[in-house]
């Protein structure tokens, strides 16, 4: 009979893997199903042996990827079985087909813990793995005092022990408030000393998590992990089986300098010294072989070493040591160790003061920069912007401008912001960082942002001296046949303000000058004239004595643009046009720009606030990424989250937003504006360091005149009515608490609403980032709660209100965060039908004597489950039929919104993942958008949308959006219409050279200029 049933076990797996296509493989899978079914229905007549070969069946159905929801009862009745084959059947099948929150598991706990405290070694060992495979709360609470019993026992055998740990640690994973730490301390210390390695590794796994959350209530635990240390170092009393490629337990070696990284510090000079000693042994036993097993056992351990020297902060002579390892590392030829090398040369680099003894490698990280890996290539970058000083910052700026030419365009970003903040770090003098920044803008002018150039016309126009050499230089660069805009716009700026210092030289006059930058115009964009229009009435004002030839040309110039559709464009025209009459007097109105106040650079001030954060990120990054699985609230110390997310890349960028001074400087930035006929307002408050942020992140420059910059102020009442504004709980920015926000909440939330990382909320003590997926209905956020302060935050509290339509799920928030330290925390969404309504973070906490409590609308919103769906017409037209009209097709003429050029709405809307079809619509007026909704009532579901405008009146339009859910259609029909009719400015997309979408014409189809035409032709 055994035979016979292990027979049909292997027939029914050799079927599986005979047949042919997928069908035929679910056709023999739901025939298998179907008949263990009607077995399971007369279950009394089925023996144990029986039951244990239909639920095999079962596990390999599962693991096949076929959803099995029947046969779990009996499964878990195996458990109970009193032969071994039945129970483990019993155990594994349960493990893998039940989740902690099974309702069949609590009819199991009774016997898992008979089995438990049983004698029988093998089912201990099978219950044990159960448990630690499915955790959960229940089976925490009930079991773990038993769990710890048999941990400390002695007269258990080392394979249960070891078990014991392992499932012990993934309870208290799941829940911390299984270990009692005052009764507990003592016997972690107790198995600090035991001699089986076995047990001793997984003992030594469970202390890793309770240091990390806890380290004061393990002192007795430190000297005891480095006899460990000793132990293991020496290769005394390890058994040959722990012996990997000759390196005695490298697992337990790591472990261990990893608990002792959550210690911050070691008093006993014994016991430092014992430590140091056995660093000192990896440190020089440790060297690239060609063996890569061995290797990278070695090197696991080395790098251990290398973060747990840097957290002690070991003696300058130990950190020479390291960096002579390492710079022996970055020479190798095996990449993983190259980039290894560069990142804890780097790390080392921000802790201590080993920035001379890094310097004798300069050659050979260079040399990195050309690596064909990119990720050592970035590595390299940062090791060289750390490195860099005074004394070698010429040579490091040249090699990165070099670089520049060749370099990839995912670092060309990064490298011209890094190479700019450098050359004004430790320019040797004025000129030379002058030189850099238009090679930099000559090189990657796509990839130099706005404050770049910014900045040097600052220093320009506060140097007298350096005023005639900038003014040859941009002049110089004019004479290339093709420039980069930037370029254009930053030497006609210079050339207007100092331009007739060159007078005397050749090639330099009023009317060559002009000549040259005019033969630019038509290569520029529309936002860069205004700069070129105040170039030419500066121009035309240092033109004495006057050359009527170039002033009927600049007057012909200027009577053009007068009538420009551009507003900024004609006012400058028509004001410069009139000024110009003035004569003399021209030369006190247009008269040279002041000084600008002296102010630090907001490029190096960022630079400086990261790098104090970045010095102790550095030296325990490894050890916090290290305790990514200690729970689901990880505490993670000034760890960057990230872009791409993908873990963030250290280096990444982020784009600049617009001109922030202070208050003290408002009447010089006001003449300067006003001269150039524009009203530009400022921020008062400076940047705030962000733990979230990328390196160089948001930057914020005060800029010349006539730059792109937003010409009103940045007001919190910007973004009300928008479409997600509206069904908002509560209200952005009105909080009572005396701390006030770092930044507008509203703008941070609708920012958010379009990308899925981004900072929530900051204030002066805490910043919360997130970081979203979204597949289909299912959302999966992580909070990032950053303490960026030196003192822990308490009574912390975190409560998610939910709206009816989303499930919502939220991990234990610890109730504080440690100074300097960073808590990510999953939330788990799960959109249960449409809606407009939004989720709300009700957060809470205690800095000394502020309490401060703020809620956040969470950017869980409708646009977050759409797919971006692009449909052809013959997708298009048979749905479009089929939802005849309402409920399913609604209809409605909107007034009041606010006017867009039809190329602006079609990127608003792709923005939103509402797909634009171009080709649908035979009238080149309207749009035709199509997107997949997702949700667990409506599953995939397509929506359709057609919007209609009138060139005549662009503040009017009909919509029309259908779907096979009544709901939907009215949720998406009401989103798409407040998202036309005000427009958060996170939503804007810059206005471009063509105001119409195209639109492909189908053969045949009769032209229409009729924007309220239906698609009579079509449908």
């Amino acid at each position: 009979m055994a035979l016979s049933g292990m027979r049909g076990l292997s027939v029914f797996i050799s079927d599986i893997r005979n047949c042919q296509n997928k069908e035929q493989e679910r056709l023999r899978v739901d025939k298998e199903l179907g008949n263990i079914r009607a077995r399971f229905k007369n279950e009394k007549g089925l023996t144990p042996y029986e039951k244990k070969k239909y639920v095999w069946k079962m596990l390999y159905i599962y693991m096949l990827g076929y959803d099995v929801d029947f046969g779990h009862m009996e499964a878990v009745s195996l458990i109970s079985a009193p032969k071994y084959p039945e129970k483990q059947v019993g155990y594994i099948v349960t493990s893998c087909l039940l989740n902690e929150n099974h309702d069949f598991l609590r009819l199991a706990i009774n016997t898992v813990r008979n089995d438990i405290i049983g004698r029988n070694e093998t089912f201990q060992c099978l219950a044990l793995t159960m448990v630690g495979n499915i955790g959960g709360r229940e089976f925490a609470e009930s079991l773990a005092p038993d769990v710890q019993k048999l941990l400390v026992s002695s007269s258990c055998r080392p394979l249960v022990r070891k078990k014991a740990a392992l499932c012990l640690l993934r309870l208290y994973r799941k829940n911390p408030d299984v270990v009692n730490v005052d009764g507990w301390a003592d016997r972690m210390a107790q198995l600090m000393d035991e001699r089986d390695l076995g047990v001793l590794t997984s003992s030594m796994s469970l202390l890793v998590a309770l240091v990390s959350n806890n380290h004061e209530a393990y002192w007795s635990c430190l000297p005891k992990c480095v006899k460990v240390l000793e132990r293991l170092a020496r290769n005394q009393d390890v058994p040959q089986e722990y012996t990997y490629y000759g390196i005695p337990s490298p697992w337990l070696q790591v472990k261990t300098m990893r608990a002792l990284q959550y210690f911050p510090t070691i008093e006993d000079p014994n016991t430092r010294r014992s430590l140091f000693e056995v660093l000192q042994r990896i440190l020089m036993g440790t060297d690239v072989v060609k063996n890569v097993n061995k290797n990278n056992a070695s090197h696991a351990v080395l790098f251990e070493a290398l973060a747990l020297v840097m957290h002690l902060d070991a003696e300058k002579e130990m950190m020479s040591q390291c960096v002579a390892l390492l710079g022996k590392f970055i020479a190798v030829r095996e990449p993983n160790i190259r980039y290894l090398g560069l990142e804890n040369m780097t790390r080392m680099l921000m802790v201590t003061d080993v920035q001379d003894i890094i310097k004798r490698h300069q050659a050979q990280i260079i040399t990195s920069l050309k690596d064909p890996d990119i990720s050592i290539r970035r590595r390299a970058l940062d090791l060289l912007y750390g490195m860099c000083d005074v004394s070698n910052a010429k040579d490091i700026v040249e090699e990165l401008l070099q670089y520049l030419s060749t370099a990839e365009f995912a670092m060309r970003e990064e490298l011209s912001l890094k190479a700019a903040i450098l050359a004004e770090k430790f320019a040797p003098d004025l000129s030379w960082y002058v030189d850099v920044i238009l090679q930099l803008i000559d090189k990657a002018g796509d990839f130099v942002s706005d404050d770049i150039w910014f900045r040097v016309v600052q220093f320009v126009t506060n140097n007298e001296d350096l005023q005639p050499y900038a003014a040859a230089k941009a002049r110089e660069y004019l004479d290339k046949p093709a420039i980069h805009e930037t370029m254009v716009k930053v030497s006609a700026y210079i050339l207007g303000e100092f331009g007739h210092l060159l007078a005397r030289r050749p090639g330099c006059s009023p009317k060559e000058l002009f000549s040259i930058i005019h033969e630019k115009l038509p290569s520029i964009s529309t936002s860069s004239i205004p700069i070129l229009l105040s170039t030419y009435a500066k121009i035309l004002m240092h033109a004495q004595p006057p050359d009527p030839e170039l002033q009927n040309q600049i007057w012909a110039i200027f009577n053009k643009y007068g009538s420009c559709i551009d507003v900024e464009i004609q006012q400058r025209a028509v004001e410069y046009l009139t000024l110009s009459g003035k004569g003399a007097a021209l030369m006190d109105i247009l008269a040279e720009m002041p000084k600008f106040p002296e102010r630090q650079s907001a490029l190096i001030k960022k630079a400086e606030d990261t790098e104090l954060d970045t010095a102790e990120q550095s030296a325990i990054k490894l050890r916090a990424q290290q305790q990514a699985q200690t729970s689901n609230a990880l505490v993670v110390t000034d760890q960057q989250p990230a872009n791409g997310t993908p873990p963030v890349n250290q280096l990444g960028l982020v784009k600049m937003p617009s001109m922030s001074s202070t208050v003290d400087h408002e009447s010089a930035d006001q003449r300067l504006s006003l001269e150039n006929g524009t009203s530009n307002k400022v921020d008062s408050q400076p940047p705030q360091a962000d733990l979230l942020s990328d390196l160089l992140g948001p930057l914020a420059i005060e800029g010349p005149p006539g730059s792109s910059v937003p010409s009103q102020p940045n007001t919190n009442s910007g973004l009300e009515g928008t479409a997600v504004e509206a069904t908002a709980i509560v209200p952005a920015g009105e909080q009572a608490n005396s701390v006030q926000p770092i930044g507008n909440i509203s703008e941070r939330f609708h920012a958010l609403c379009l990308k899925d990382s981004g900072v929530l909320y900051e204030d002066p003590y805490i910043q919360i980032g997130i970081k979203a997926e979204w597949r289909a209905h299912h959302g999966r956020l992580v909070l990032f709660l950053g303490n960026k302060n030196t003192s822990p935050l308490v009574s912390v509290q975190a409560i998610i209100l939910p709206p009816s339509h989303l499930k919502m799920e939220l991990s234990l928030v610890p109730e504080t965060i440690p100074p300097r330290a960073q808590v990510q925390c999953p939330l788990e969404v799960i959109n249960l039908h449409p809606s407009r309504d939004v989720a709300v973070l009700d957060f809470s906490y205690k800095f000394g004597n502020d309490m401060v409590n703020v809620k956040l609308r969470l950017p869980a919103v409708l646009n977050k489950f759409l797919q971006p769906l692009s449909v052809s017409a013959e997708e298009f037209f048979p749905q479009w039929r089929s939802l005849s009209g309402p409920p399913l097709k609604l209809q409605e003429v909107v007034r009041g919104v606010k006017p867009l050029p039809l190329l602006e709405m079609a990127n608003l809307f792709n923005s939103y993942r509402l797909t634009i079809c171009p080709g649908l619509d035979p009238n080149p007026n309207n749009l035709v958008a199509s997107t997949t909704f997702y949700s667990e009532s409506t599953r995939a579901m397509l929506c359709l949308i057609r919007i209609e405008t009138d060139p005549a009146d662009r503040t009017q339009l009909r919509m029309t959006v259908a779907s096979g859910d009544p709901t939907l259609t009215f949720e998406l029909k009401e989103f798409t219409k407040e998202l036309l009719v005000s427009l958060p400015p996170a939503t804007r997309v810059p206005a471009q050279a063509s105001p119409m979408l195209p639109v492909a014409q189908p053969a045949g189809a009769p032209a229409s200029n009729d924007p309220g035409a239906m698609l009579a032709a079509l449908l």
